[in-house]
Formats: structure tokens, sequence, C-alpha cells
């Protein structure tokens, strides 16, 4: 299975803009959840994560967007980050589920207020967690 981004929408509602999309990825979701859960995981192809305290409720701040809370956990299914930055952070959530014998589906949604995230920019990081869990054994 090789991995791909299916679809994306961006819906904005005066000030708030809202990124969804469905990225199909080649490897289970116990083997994708550490690149979305994880700090080392999310800096190979996202940001570095300075902090991420792996529980609702946990601090976390994420280099590039801000710092705030871990507004939902499941393990090795729901990460979501709530931020606050100058780069306009927002909430970040991804929600994997299982699509197939060897592979996830991984249904992400970025609510944010201002205009410094785009769909564009989302679908070259999720190409690089595409091309990382592609290359991994």
């Amino acid at each position: 299975m090789t991995g791909s981004i299916e679809q994306g929408t961006s819906q904005t509602h005066g000030d708030t803009h809202i990124l969804h999309f469905l990225v199909r990825l080649p490897r289970p979701m116990e083997a994708v959840w550490p690149a979305l859960a994880t700090p080392e995981g999310l800096a190979a192809w996202f940001t570095p994560a300075d902090v991420l305290e792996a529980r609702l409720g946990g601090a976390v701040t994420l280099r590039d967007l801000g710092s705030g809370r871990i507004t939902a956990w499941d393990v090795d299914r729901v990460a979501e980050y709530t931020v606050e930055g100058a780069e306009g952070g927002g909430r970040i959530r991804f929600h994997l589920e299982r699509d197939g014998e060897r592979g996830c589906a991984l249904r992400f949604t970025h609510e944010f207020q201002g205009g410094r995230e785009s769909g564009q920019r989302w679908r070259e990081r999720f190409g690089r967690l595409i091309r990382l869990l592609e290359t991994r054994p």
C-alpha cells in the first residue's frame, strides 16, 4: 500500500478557518501513532514538540505553532493539541482509523484564527509523513 492524500477541504466562518484532510497511510495505526504523538515523531515530519505530556490535559508546545494543552487523547487513535501562539495555533486533531489489513486512514482537522496556515502547507507536511512511513521497515 502506498500513502495518499485523498481529499482536503477548507471552510471559513468569520475569522475561524477549518481545514480537513483524509490521508491514507501505508502502515497500521500502531505504527503511525508515534509519528503523531511523540516529540521525535512530530519533529520528523511536522514540527518539534518542545513539550509533550502524553495524556489528556497534558502540556504541549509545538515550536512552529505555540503552547497549550492536549484536549483529546485516545492512545493509538486520537491526539488533539490546542495551542496558542504567534503563528496562529488553534486546534489540531489527528484521528486514526483502520484502513484495510496493513494501512490506516488519518482524519485530520486544523481549526485556527488568522491566515498563517494553509491547505498547501499541510499537504506538504502530509507528503513528508507518507514518505517517512513508506521508508520504514
